[in-house]
Protein backbone atom coordinates (compact mmCIF):
# COMPACT_ATOMS: atom_id res chain seq x y z
CA UNK A 1 0.00 0.00 0.00
CA UNK A 2 2.60 2.07 0.72
CA UNK A 3 4.45 1.87 -2.45
CA UNK A 4 1.61 2.34 -4.28
CA UNK A 5 0.99 5.54 -2.29
CA UNK A 6 4.38 6.70 -3.44
CA UNK A 7 4.20 5.57 -6.83
CA UNK A 8 1.03 7.98 -7.10
CA UNK A 9 2.43 10.54 -5.66
CA UNK A 10 5.51 10.33 -7.77
CA UNK A 11 3.20 10.34 -10.86
CA UNK A 12 1.46 13.33 -9.49
CA UNK A 13 4.64 15.10 -9.31
CA UNK A 14 5.83 14.54 -12.81
CA UNK A 15 2.56 15.69 -14.33
CA UNK A 16 2.46 18.91 -12.33
CA UNK A 17 5.83 19.68 -13.16
CA UNK A 18 4.97 18.71 -17.41
CA UNK A 19 1.83 21.26 -16.95
CA UNK A 20 4.60 23.89 -14.72
CA UNK A 21 6.61 24.03 -17.91
CA UNK A 22 4.11 24.10 -20.14
CA UNK A 23 2.89 27.07 -18.58
CA UNK A 24 5.95 28.25 -18.40
CA UNK A 25 6.23 28.28 -22.55
CA UNK A 26 2.75 29.25 -23.23
CA UNK A 27 3.68 32.58 -20.83
CA UNK A 28 6.64 33.50 -22.69
CA UNK A 29 5.32 33.30 -26.37
CA UNK A 30 2.26 35.41 -25.42
CA UNK A 31 5.11 37.73 -24.32
CA UNK A 32 7.07 37.80 -27.77
CA UNK A 33 3.48 37.90 -29.18
CA UNK A 34 2.51 40.93 -26.95
CA UNK A 35 6.21 42.82 -27.94
CA UNK A 36 5.61 42.10 -31.79
CA UNK A 37 2.20 43.16 -31.74
CA UNK A 38 3.25 46.27 -29.87
CA UNK A 39 6.33 46.92 -32.49
CA UNK A 40 3.75 46.08 -35.63
CA UNK A 41 0.98 48.80 -34.03
CA UNK A 42 3.99 51.32 -34.07
CA UNK A 43 5.11 50.75 -37.41
CA UNK A 44 1.27 51.44 -38.63
CA UNK A 45 1.31 54.22 -36.91
CA UNK A 46 4.37 55.66 -38.46
CA UNK A 47 3.54 55.24 -42.02
CA UNK A 48 -0.39 55.99 -41.49
CA UNK A 49 0.83 59.33 -40.30
CA UNK A 50 3.76 59.38 -42.98
CA UNK A 51 0.91 58.65 -45.75
CA UNK A 52 -1.18 61.86 -44.09
CA UNK A 53 1.29 64.06 -44.67
CA UNK A 54 2.11 63.06 -47.79
CA UNK A 55 -1.51 63.42 -49.00
CA UNK A 56 -1.61 66.81 -47.76
CA UNK A 57 1.37 68.14 -49.29
CA UNK A 58 -0.36 66.49 -52.85
CA UNK A 59 -3.87 67.99 -52.37
CA UNK A 60 -4.85 69.26 -55.64
CA UNK A 61 -6.21 73.38 -54.88
CA UNK A 62 -9.80 74.30 -55.29
CA UNK A 63 -9.29 76.92 -58.28
CA UNK A 64 -10.95 79.86 -57.23
CA UNK A 65 -11.35 81.80 -60.54
CA UNK A 66 -13.49 80.16 -63.87
CA UNK A 67 -10.79 79.00 -65.93
CA UNK A 68 -10.17 76.07 -68.04
CA UNK A 69 -9.99 72.47 -66.74
CA UNK A 70 -6.79 72.31 -67.78
CA UNK A 71 -5.84 75.47 -65.55
CA UNK A 72 -2.58 74.27 -62.69
CA UNK A 73 -3.67 74.02 -59.14
CA UNK A 74 -1.59 76.77 -56.92
CA UNK A 75 -2.76 76.40 -53.24
CA UNK A 76 -3.61 74.05 -50.76
CA UNK A 77 -6.93 72.17 -51.17
CA UNK A 78 -9.80 73.98 -49.55
CA UNK A 79 -12.35 71.46 -48.25
CA UNK A 80 -16.19 73.68 -47.96
CA UNK A 81 -19.62 72.52 -48.90
CA UNK A 82 -20.51 72.79 -52.30
CA UNK A 83 -22.50 75.66 -53.85
CA UNK A 84 -26.20 75.20 -54.06
CA UNK A 85 -27.38 75.84 -57.27
CA UNK A 86 -30.19 79.06 -56.60
CA UNK A 87 -30.81 79.56 -60.26
CA UNK A 88 -34.20 80.65 -60.76
CA UNK A 89 -35.33 78.04 -63.17
CA UNK A 90 -38.37 76.04 -63.93
CA UNK A 91 -38.35 73.05 -66.65
CA UNK A 92 -35.34 74.46 -68.06
CA UNK A 93 -36.78 77.61 -68.55
CA UNK A 94 -34.47 80.55 -66.23
CA UNK A 95 -34.51 84.11 -65.51
CA UNK A 96 -31.47 85.83 -65.00
CA UNK A 97 -29.76 89.11 -65.14
CA UNK A 98 -27.43 92.14 -63.98
CA UNK A 99 -27.66 95.43 -62.38
CA UNK A 100 -24.99 97.36 -61.95
CA UNK A 101 -24.77 101.09 -60.81
CA UNK A 102 -22.49 103.57 -58.62
CA UNK A 103 -20.27 106.81 -58.77
CA UNK A 104 -17.52 108.26 -60.87
CA UNK A 105 -15.98 111.26 -61.70
CA UNK A 106 -14.69 112.73 -64.89
CA UNK A 107 -12.25 115.29 -65.37
CA UNK A 108 -13.06 116.11 -68.78
CA UNK A 109 -16.59 114.48 -69.80
CA UNK A 110 -20.07 115.74 -70.65
CA UNK A 111 -23.99 115.23 -69.15
CA UNK A 112 -25.19 112.06 -68.64
CA UNK A 113 -27.42 110.44 -71.62
CA UNK A 114 -30.35 108.50 -69.93
CA UNK A 115 -30.70 106.23 -72.95
CA UNK A 116 -27.26 105.61 -74.08
CA UNK A 117 -25.68 102.30 -74.02
CA UNK A 118 -22.93 103.73 -72.52
CA UNK A 119 -24.69 106.76 -70.60
CA UNK A 120 -21.08 108.97 -69.94
CA UNK A 121 -17.81 109.79 -71.56
CA UNK A 122 -15.95 107.18 -70.59
CA UNK A 123 -13.44 107.89 -73.02
CA UNK A 124 -12.58 110.88 -74.24
CA UNK A 125 -14.69 112.65 -76.99
CA UNK A 126 -15.46 115.67 -79.23
CA UNK A 127 -17.87 116.93 -76.14
CA UNK A 128 -15.54 116.36 -73.39
CA UNK A 129 -15.19 119.56 -71.59
CA UNK A 130 -16.10 120.17 -68.16
CA UNK A 131 -15.71 118.00 -64.88
CA UNK A 132 -18.44 115.69 -64.42
CA UNK A 133 -18.74 113.69 -60.95
CA UNK A 134 -22.23 111.65 -60.16
CA UNK A 135 -24.27 109.05 -61.07
CA UNK A 136 -22.32 106.44 -63.27
CA UNK A 137 -24.76 103.40 -64.07
CA UNK A 138 -22.98 100.35 -65.97
CA UNK A 139 -19.66 100.97 -65.61
CA UNK A 140 -17.88 97.58 -64.87
CA UNK A 141 -20.83 96.11 -67.43
CA UNK A 142 -24.08 96.68 -68.68
CA UNK A 143 -27.07 96.14 -66.49
CA UNK A 144 -29.87 93.49 -68.03
CA UNK A 145 -32.62 91.06 -67.45
CA UNK A 146 -33.15 88.03 -69.77
CA UNK A 147 -34.84 84.53 -69.89
CA UNK A 148 -33.62 81.69 -71.73
CA UNK A 149 -34.18 78.11 -71.93
CA UNK A 150 -32.86 74.66 -73.15
CA UNK A 151 -35.46 71.80 -73.31
CA UNK A 152 -34.70 68.08 -74.59
CA UNK A 153 -36.87 67.61 -77.41
CA UNK A 154 -35.31 64.53 -78.36
CA UNK A 155 -32.72 61.84 -77.43
CA UNK A 156 -30.05 64.22 -77.06
CA UNK A 157 -31.68 66.84 -78.99
CA UNK A 158 -32.75 70.67 -77.37
CA UNK A 159 -34.29 73.19 -78.40
CA UNK A 160 -33.27 76.19 -77.15
CA UNK A 161 -33.45 80.29 -76.92
CA UNK A 162 -32.38 83.36 -75.28
CA UNK A 163 -34.16 87.00 -75.03
CA UNK A 164 -32.36 89.78 -73.37
CA UNK A 165 -32.34 93.74 -72.71
CA UNK A 166 -30.01 95.98 -71.82
CA UNK A 167 -31.31 99.09 -69.49
CA UNK A 168 -29.90 101.88 -67.63
CA UNK A 169 -30.50 101.01 -64.23
CA UNK A 170 -30.47 104.45 -62.65
CA UNK A 171 -33.55 105.44 -64.38
CA UNK A 172 -35.11 102.24 -65.94
CA UNK A 173 -34.98 102.67 -69.71
CA UNK A 174 -34.22 100.55 -72.74
CA UNK A 175 -30.86 101.56 -74.10
CA UNK A 176 -31.03 103.47 -76.87
CA UNK A 177 -27.65 104.37 -78.46
CA UNK A 178 -29.55 105.20 -81.44
CA UNK A 179 -31.61 107.74 -79.98
CA UNK A 180 -28.95 109.04 -77.86
CA UNK A 181 -27.71 110.57 -81.42
CA UNK A 182 -31.17 111.99 -82.42
CA UNK A 183 -31.62 113.28 -79.10
CA UNK A 184 -28.55 115.86 -80.31
CA UNK A 185 -29.68 116.50 -83.52
CA UNK A 186 -29.54 120.35 -84.34
CA UNK A 187 -26.80 120.37 -81.63
CA UNK A 188 -23.57 120.39 -83.49
CA UNK A 189 -23.07 124.38 -83.24
CA UNK A 190 -23.25 124.27 -79.32
CA UNK A 191 -20.98 121.12 -78.40
CA UNK A 192 -21.58 122.63 -74.73
CA UNK A 193 -25.00 121.63 -75.25
CA UNK A 194 -24.76 118.28 -76.18
CA UNK A 195 -24.77 115.52 -73.59
CA UNK A 196 -23.11 112.00 -73.88
CA UNK A 197 -24.72 110.24 -77.05
CA UNK A 198 -23.20 107.73 -78.35
CA UNK A 199 -24.30 104.95 -81.42
CA UNK A 200 -25.14 101.43 -80.95
CA UNK A 201 -26.36 98.29 -81.87
CA UNK A 202 -29.38 98.95 -79.26
CA UNK A 203 -31.78 101.19 -80.53
CA UNK A 204 -34.70 100.75 -78.11
CA UNK A 205 -35.82 97.57 -79.09
CA UNK A 206 -37.95 95.47 -76.52
CA UNK A 207 -35.18 92.50 -76.63
CA UNK A 208 -32.37 95.02 -77.71
CA UNK A 209 -29.44 92.18 -77.00
CA UNK A 210 -30.60 89.28 -77.73
CA UNK A 211 -33.74 87.26 -79.39
CA UNK A 212 -32.98 84.21 -81.02
CA UNK A 213 -33.91 80.04 -80.53
CA UNK A 214 -32.82 77.20 -82.02
CA UNK A 215 -31.84 73.69 -81.76
CA UNK A 216 -28.82 71.89 -80.11
CA UNK A 217 -26.68 69.18 -80.16
CA UNK A 218 -23.45 68.03 -78.10
CA UNK A 219 -22.87 66.09 -81.62
CA UNK A 220 -23.94 68.51 -84.23
CA UNK A 221 -23.21 71.55 -83.02
CA UNK A 222 -26.04 74.40 -82.56
CA UNK A 223 -28.10 76.20 -84.69
CA UNK A 224 -29.59 79.52 -84.13
CA UNK A 225 -31.96 82.19 -85.79
CA UNK A 226 -32.84 85.82 -84.52
CA UNK A 227 -31.02 88.86 -83.31
CA UNK A 228 -27.55 87.79 -82.09
CA UNK A 229 -24.15 88.93 -81.36
CA UNK A 230 -22.12 88.90 -84.31
CA UNK A 231 -18.92 87.04 -84.27
CA UNK A 232 -16.44 89.72 -83.93
CA UNK A 233 -18.12 90.81 -81.10
CA UNK A 234 -18.10 87.55 -79.36
CA UNK A 235 -14.33 86.81 -79.85
CA UNK A 236 -13.65 90.77 -78.19
CA UNK A 237 -15.76 89.63 -75.04
CA UNK A 238 -14.17 86.15 -74.69
CA UNK A 239 -10.48 87.59 -75.25
CA UNK A 240 -10.73 91.96 -73.55
CA UNK A 241 -9.42 91.49 -70.07
CA UNK A 242 -11.85 93.96 -69.11
CA UNK A 243 -14.81 92.30 -71.50
CA UNK A 244 -18.08 94.37 -70.67
CA UNK A 245 -17.11 97.30 -69.37
CA UNK A 246 -18.26 100.41 -70.73
CA UNK A 247 -16.09 102.18 -68.22
CA UNK A 248 -12.97 100.91 -68.31
CA UNK A 249 -12.68 99.45 -71.86
CA UNK A 250 -12.18 100.88 -75.26
CA UNK A 251 -12.88 98.00 -77.01
CA UNK A 252 -16.10 97.86 -75.21
CA UNK A 253 -17.24 101.28 -74.79
CA UNK A 254 -16.59 102.41 -78.73
CA UNK A 255 -18.51 99.08 -80.06
CA UNK A 256 -16.91 99.67 -83.40
CA UNK A 257 -14.21 96.63 -83.08
CA UNK A 258 -16.94 94.12 -81.76
CA UNK A 259 -19.44 95.14 -85.12
CA UNK A 260 -16.29 95.06 -87.26
CA UNK A 261 -15.96 98.64 -88.01
CA UNK A 262 -19.67 100.31 -86.91
CA UNK A 263 -21.20 99.35 -83.46
CA UNK A 264 -24.66 98.84 -85.23
CA UNK A 265 -23.22 96.01 -86.53
CA UNK A 266 -22.29 94.69 -82.99
CA UNK A 267 -25.80 93.06 -83.12
CA UNK A 268 -27.30 91.22 -86.11
CA UNK A 269 -31.24 91.50 -87.26
CA UNK A 270 -32.06 88.72 -89.67
CA UNK A 271 -29.25 86.63 -88.73
CA UNK A 272 -28.86 83.03 -88.49
CA UNK A 273 -25.73 80.93 -86.58
CA UNK A 274 -23.97 77.84 -86.51
CA UNK A 275 -21.27 76.36 -83.97
CA UNK A 276 -19.67 72.70 -84.01
CA UNK A 277 -16.72 71.57 -81.97
CA UNK A 278 -14.35 68.85 -82.87
CA UNK A 279 -12.50 68.08 -79.96
CA UNK A 280 -10.41 71.18 -78.79
CA UNK A 281 -11.01 72.68 -82.28
CA UNK A 282 -14.48 75.05 -82.75
CA UNK A 283 -15.83 76.20 -86.03
CA UNK A 284 -18.63 78.49 -86.21
CA UNK A 285 -20.49 81.14 -88.99
CA UNK A 286 -23.21 83.41 -89.18
CA UNK A 287 -24.79 85.32 -91.77
CA UNK A 288 -27.45 88.59 -91.68
CA UNK A 289 -29.85 88.77 -94.21
CA UNK A 290 -30.57 92.63 -95.38
CA UNK A 291 -34.51 93.65 -95.16
CA UNK A 292 -34.31 94.86 -98.67
CA UNK A 293 -34.91 98.19 -100.79
CA UNK A 294 -33.76 101.32 -99.28
CA UNK A 295 -32.94 100.04 -95.45
CA UNK A 296 -29.75 99.31 -93.47
CA UNK A 297 -27.23 97.44 -92.87
CA UNK A 298 -27.11 95.18 -95.64
CA UNK A 299 -25.98 91.95 -95.63
CA UNK A 300 -23.26 90.17 -93.44
CA UNK A 301 -21.14 87.00 -93.78
CA UNK A 302 -18.69 86.01 -90.58
CA UNK A 303 -16.68 83.09 -89.67
CA UNK A 304 -14.33 81.71 -86.93
CA UNK A 305 -11.90 78.64 -86.38
CA UNK A 306 -10.68 78.31 -82.91
CA UNK A 307 -9.40 75.85 -80.29
CA UNK A 308 -8.34 75.56 -76.84
CA UNK A 309 -5.28 73.47 -75.30
CA UNK A 310 -3.82 73.25 -71.71
CA UNK A 311 -5.33 76.25 -70.70
CA UNK A 312 -4.57 78.79 -73.69
CA UNK A 313 -7.31 79.97 -76.47
CA UNK A 314 -6.98 81.37 -79.29
CA UNK A 315 -9.48 82.41 -82.09
CA UNK A 316 -9.95 83.63 -85.55
CA UNK A 317 -12.71 85.84 -87.12
CA UNK A 318 -12.84 87.16 -90.52
CA UNK A 319 -16.15 88.51 -92.40
CA UNK A 320 -17.76 91.05 -94.71
CA UNK A 321 -20.33 93.45 -93.86
CA UNK A 322 -22.41 95.51 -96.37
CA UNK A 323 -23.77 98.89 -95.88
CA UNK A 324 -22.46 99.58 -92.17
CA UNK A 325 -24.00 102.38 -90.81
CA UNK A 326 -22.02 104.73 -88.02
CA UNK A 327 -25.04 107.48 -86.74
CA UNK A 328 -24.00 110.62 -86.22
CA UNK A 329 -26.51 113.81 -85.32
CA UNK A 330 -28.29 115.54 -87.42
CA UNK A 331 -26.44 119.80 -88.38
CA UNK A 332 -29.42 122.33 -87.65
CA UNK A 333 -29.52 122.83 -91.79
CA UNK A 334 -29.69 118.84 -92.39
CA UNK A 335 -32.48 118.99 -89.82
CA UNK A 336 -34.56 121.53 -90.98
CA UNK A 337 -34.67 119.98 -94.83
CA UNK A 338 -35.44 116.49 -93.40
CA UNK A 339 -38.17 117.37 -91.10
CA UNK A 340 -40.71 118.79 -93.84
CA UNK A 341 -39.92 116.18 -96.61
CA UNK A 342 -38.89 112.88 -95.10
CA UNK A 343 -40.69 110.65 -92.65
CA UNK A 344 -39.85 111.02 -88.74
CA UNK A 345 -40.14 107.32 -88.34
CA UNK A 346 -38.71 106.67 -84.58
CA UNK A 347 -36.01 109.30 -85.14
CA UNK A 348 -34.42 110.83 -87.79
CA UNK A 349 -30.58 110.69 -87.69
CA UNK A 350 -27.25 111.41 -90.31
CA UNK A 351 -24.99 108.85 -91.40
CA UNK A 352 -21.60 107.43 -92.84
CA UNK A 353 -22.30 104.26 -95.10
CA UNK A 354 -19.63 101.91 -95.80
CA UNK A 355 -18.57 98.32 -96.56
CA UNK A 356 -16.11 97.07 -94.05
CA UNK A 357 -13.70 93.90 -94.07
CA UNK A 358 -12.65 92.15 -90.38
CA UNK A 359 -9.96 90.44 -89.13
CA UNK A 360 -9.48 89.29 -85.88
CA UNK A 361 -7.65 87.41 -83.47
CA UNK A 362 -7.42 86.97 -79.75
CA UNK A 363 -6.09 84.59 -77.56
CA UNK A 364 -6.02 83.84 -73.93
CA UNK A 365 -3.68 82.09 -71.21
CA UNK A 366 -5.05 80.33 -68.28
CA UNK A 367 -2.22 79.26 -65.38
CA UNK A 368 -3.33 79.25 -61.44
CA UNK A 369 -4.11 82.55 -60.36
CA UNK A 370 -3.51 84.38 -64.11
CA UNK A 371 -5.59 84.78 -66.82
CA UNK A 372 -3.15 86.81 -69.76
CA UNK A 373 -5.30 88.27 -72.96
CA UNK A 374 -4.71 89.78 -76.05
CA UNK A 375 -5.95 90.85 -79.56
CA UNK A 376 -5.41 92.16 -82.70
CA UNK A 377 -8.36 93.61 -85.21
CA UNK A 378 -7.56 94.78 -88.87
CA UNK A 379 -10.81 96.58 -90.25
CA UNK A 380 -10.79 97.99 -93.71
CA UNK A 381 -13.61 100.90 -94.51
CA UNK A 382 -14.70 101.37 -98.14
CA UNK A 383 -17.99 103.61 -100.08
CA UNK A 384 -20.55 101.29 -100.26
CA UNK A 385 -21.52 99.53 -103.47
CA UNK A 386 -24.74 100.00 -102.13
CA UNK A 387 -25.51 103.70 -102.03
CA UNK A 388 -28.77 104.45 -99.90
CA UNK A 389 -31.03 107.53 -100.22
CA UNK A 390 -32.42 110.20 -97.90
CA UNK A 391 -35.28 108.36 -95.91
CA UNK A 392 -33.24 105.16 -95.33
CA UNK A 393 -34.54 102.43 -92.89
CA UNK A 394 -32.34 101.99 -90.17
CA UNK A 395 -31.99 99.58 -87.12
CA UNK A 396 -34.49 100.02 -84.66
CA UNK A 397 -37.02 101.54 -86.62
CA UNK A 398 -34.36 105.14 -87.11
CA UNK A 399 -35.00 107.14 -90.39
CA UNK A 400 -31.38 108.01 -92.41
CA UNK A 401 -32.19 111.51 -92.80
CA UNK A 402 -29.19 112.52 -94.46
CA UNK A 403 -26.50 109.21 -95.40
CA UNK A 404 -22.67 109.68 -96.38
CA UNK A 405 -22.37 107.19 -98.99
CA UNK A 406 -18.61 109.06 -100.23
CA UNK A 407 -16.39 109.23 -97.02
CA UNK A 408 -14.26 106.80 -97.61
CA UNK A 409 -11.78 108.54 -101.12
CA UNK A 410 -9.14 106.26 -100.04
CA UNK A 411 -9.70 103.13 -97.73
CA UNK A 412 -9.74 104.00 -94.19
CA UNK A 413 -7.36 101.26 -92.35
CA UNK A 414 -8.84 101.10 -88.40
CA UNK A 415 -5.88 99.13 -86.41
CA UNK A 416 -6.56 98.14 -82.82
CA UNK A 417 -4.44 96.07 -80.38
CA UNK A 418 -4.75 95.42 -77.04
CA UNK A 419 -3.42 93.63 -73.81
CA UNK A 420 -4.45 92.71 -70.33
CA UNK A 421 -4.03 90.25 -66.90
CA UNK A 422 -6.66 89.11 -64.28
CA UNK A 423 -4.93 88.36 -61.02
CA UNK A 424 -6.80 86.37 -58.50
CA UNK A 425 -5.18 87.20 -55.40
CA UNK A 426 -7.87 85.46 -53.08
CA UNK A 427 -10.91 83.32 -54.65
CA UNK A 428 -12.86 86.22 -54.07
CA UNK A 429 -10.77 89.49 -54.94
CA UNK A 430 -9.37 90.47 -58.21
CA UNK A 431 -7.33 92.64 -60.05
CA UNK A 432 -7.67 93.30 -63.39
CA UNK A 433 -5.36 95.57 -66.03
CA UNK A 434 -5.40 96.41 -69.68
CA UNK A 435 -3.75 98.51 -72.00
CA UNK A 436 -5.39 99.62 -75.57
CA UNK A 437 -3.88 101.36 -78.56
CA UNK A 438 -5.69 101.94 -81.69
CA UNK A 439 -4.55 103.74 -85.21
CA UNK A 440 -5.78 105.09 -88.79
CA UNK A 441 -4.45 105.77 -91.90
CA UNK A 442 -4.31 109.14 -93.55
CA UNK A 443 -7.58 107.94 -95.86
CA UNK A 444 -8.11 111.94 -97.83
CA UNK A 445 -7.43 111.88 -101.33
CA UNK A 446 -6.99 114.48 -103.38
CA UNK A 447 -11.03 114.97 -104.23
CA UNK A 448 -11.22 116.08 -100.20
CA UNK A 449 -9.23 119.16 -101.36
CA UNK A 450 -8.25 121.53 -98.24
CA UNK A 451 -9.78 122.28 -94.58
CA UNK A 452 -11.21 125.43 -94.49
CA UNK A 453 -13.03 126.84 -91.43
CA UNK A 454 -13.84 130.23 -90.06
CA UNK A 455 -12.09 131.33 -93.11
CA UNK A 456 -8.77 129.45 -92.30
CA UNK A 457 -6.99 127.09 -94.47
CA UNK A 458 -5.47 124.78 -92.79
CA UNK A 459 -4.37 123.36 -95.91
CA UNK A 460 -4.77 119.44 -97.58
CA UNK A 461 -6.30 116.88 -96.33
CA UNK A 462 -4.83 114.40 -98.41
CA UNK A 463 -1.90 112.71 -96.81
CA UNK A 464 -2.38 114.57 -93.73
CA UNK A 465 -1.01 113.53 -90.32
CA UNK A 466 -2.23 116.45 -87.76
CA UNK A 467 -5.70 117.18 -86.11
CA UNK A 468 -6.84 119.48 -89.65
CA UNK A 469 -9.12 116.74 -90.25
CA UNK A 470 -10.93 113.45 -89.13
CA UNK A 471 -9.52 111.59 -92.21
CA UNK A 472 -5.93 112.36 -90.56
CA UNK A 473 -3.59 109.92 -89.44
CA UNK A 474 -4.35 109.79 -85.45
CA UNK A 475 -4.20 107.33 -82.66
CA UNK A 476 -6.13 106.58 -79.62
CA UNK A 477 -4.30 104.88 -76.10
CA UNK A 478 -6.14 103.80 -72.85
CA UNK A 479 -4.73 102.07 -69.86
CA UNK A 480 -6.97 100.81 -67.33
CA UNK A 481 -7.06 99.32 -63.75
CA UNK A 482 -9.53 97.80 -61.54
CA UNK A 483 -9.97 95.85 -58.56
CA UNK A 484 -13.20 93.53 -57.90
CA UNK A 485 -14.40 92.08 -54.46
CA UNK A 486 -17.32 89.62 -54.56
CA UNK A 487 -18.16 89.99 -50.91
CA UNK A 488 -20.88 88.20 -51.12
CA UNK A 489 -22.88 85.57 -53.48
CA UNK A 490 -23.89 87.57 -56.11
CA UNK A 491 -22.82 90.12 -55.67
CA UNK A 492 -19.56 92.52 -55.64
CA UNK A 493 -18.00 95.52 -55.08
CA UNK A 494 -15.89 97.62 -57.86
CA UNK A 495 -12.92 100.41 -58.02
CA UNK A 496 -11.18 101.12 -61.49
CA UNK A 497 -9.99 104.11 -63.69
CA UNK A 498 -9.54 104.56 -67.18
CA UNK A 499 -6.95 106.93 -69.21
CA UNK A 500 -7.61 107.99 -72.95
CA UNK A 501 -5.61 109.84 -75.04
CA UNK A 502 -6.61 110.56 -78.90
CA UNK A 503 -4.00 112.53 -81.32
CA UNK A 504 -4.51 113.82 -84.29
CA UNK A 505 -7.07 112.65 -86.87
CA UNK A 506 -9.31 110.65 -84.09
CA UNK A 507 -9.20 114.11 -81.98
CA UNK A 508 -10.47 116.52 -85.05
CA UNK A 509 -12.84 118.71 -83.38
CA UNK A 510 -12.68 117.83 -79.91
CA UNK A 511 -12.79 120.54 -77.53
CA UNK A 512 -9.73 119.41 -75.73
CA UNK A 513 -8.06 119.55 -78.89
CA UNK A 514 -8.36 122.12 -81.83
CA UNK A 515 -12.57 122.07 -81.66
CA UNK A 516 -14.58 125.26 -81.04
CA UNK A 517 -17.68 125.19 -79.45
CA UNK A 518 -19.74 126.32 -82.14
CA UNK A 519 -18.35 122.65 -84.22
CA UNK A 520 -15.37 125.06 -86.37
CA UNK A 521 -11.47 124.33 -85.48
CA UNK A 522 -9.34 126.77 -84.06
CA UNK A 523 -6.33 127.29 -85.81
CA UNK A 524 -3.69 127.62 -82.25
CA UNK A 525 -6.17 124.88 -80.92
CA UNK A 526 -3.42 121.67 -80.25
CA UNK A 527 -3.40 117.74 -81.40
CA UNK A 528 -4.33 115.44 -78.87
CA UNK A 529 -7.25 115.28 -75.73
CA UNK A 530 -6.92 113.06 -72.96
CA UNK A 531 -9.17 112.18 -69.77
CA UNK A 532 -9.63 110.11 -66.99
CA UNK A 533 -12.66 108.62 -65.02
CA UNK A 534 -12.10 106.94 -61.48
CA UNK A 535 -15.61 105.24 -60.45
CA UNK A 536 -16.54 103.14 -57.82
CA UNK A 537 -19.49 100.61 -58.35
CA UNK A 538 -21.74 97.50 -56.86
CA UNK A 539 -23.18 94.71 -58.86
CA UNK A 540 -25.78 91.99 -58.26
CA UNK A 541 -25.88 89.65 -60.35
CA UNK A 542 -28.26 86.43 -60.78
Amino acid sequence: MKRIFISAATIVALVTLAHADELSDIQTQAKQLREQMTKRIAELEKRQKALEQQQKAAAPAVNPVDAMAADLPYKAAVKAKPAENDDICIKGICVYGNFDMGLTYQNHGAPLNGIAAAPLNSLVSRNSSGSYFGVGPNQLSNSFIGLRGKQEIADNLYAVFNLQTLFDVNNGQNSNGVGSVAQNNGLTTNLSLQNAFGDSSKAGQLFNSAAYFGISSPTYGTFTMGRQSALTSELIANYDSLSGSNAFSLITFQGANGGGGDTENRILDNSYEYRVNFGPVRLAGEIQARNGGNSAPGNAFEGEIGFDYMGFSMDFVGGKIFDAVSAAALTPGQLAISATTLSAGLGQIGATISDNTVFSVGAKYVIGPWKIFGGYEHIDLSNPNNALNPGAFSTGGFIIAAPNNTNFTTDRILQTAWAGAKYSITPAFDIIGAYYHEWQNSFGGAADGNVVSNGVNFGQIAGCTDARSAKCSGTIDAVSLVVDWRFARHVDMYAGVMWSQAQNGLASGFLLANGNNNGTLNPAGGNKASSFDPGVGLRYQF
